[in-house]
């Protein structure tokens, strides 16, 4: 069995990608056009297992002073084999992201995962603000 993770967007398996988000609590309906040019502007994470893409992860950031996490996943029935672990641990550990100072995410449902690498809720949330645009 071989795991790997890497960076390079050839790899990356759009379709694979799409299905999973249009398909999720936090992207449903996402276009594969959607997907597609939110993957341009990020650094993109694939995990492969023998080959075959099992999970993505995406970082929108400006390399020095934020990193937002996103579009994290697992496909189910590989969860709980500890490849969300390695992902992220490849994520912090990448040699681009070592600069960031502020590091955001949202979650519903995997904040004992994200508090594995040092994240955890927002000390002051009021200082915080956000726009939602429902097109």
């Amino acid at each position: 069995m071989s795991i790997v993770i890497s960076t390079d967007n050839e790899k990356l398996d759009i379709d694979f990608i799409h299905q999973f988000l249009t398909h999720s609590y936090w992207a449903e309906g996402r276009t594969k056009e959607e997907v597609s040019i939110s993957m341009k502007n990020c650094l993109n994470f694939g995990i492969y297992l023998n080959k075959k893409q099992i999970g993505f992860a995406r970082v929108l950031t400006d390399y020095t002073a934020f990193g937002y996490l996103m579009d994290v996943f697992i496909t189910e029935e590989h969860r709980g084999s500890g490849y969300a672990k390695l992902m992220m641990k490849a994520i912090m550990d990448h040699p681009d992201l070592q600069n960031i100072k502020r590091w955001m995410l949202a979650t519903h449902d995997a904040h004992s995962l994200y508090k594995k690498f040092g994240f955890s809720a927002i000390e002051d949330p009021s200082k915080l603000m956000g726009k939602l645009v429902n097109n």
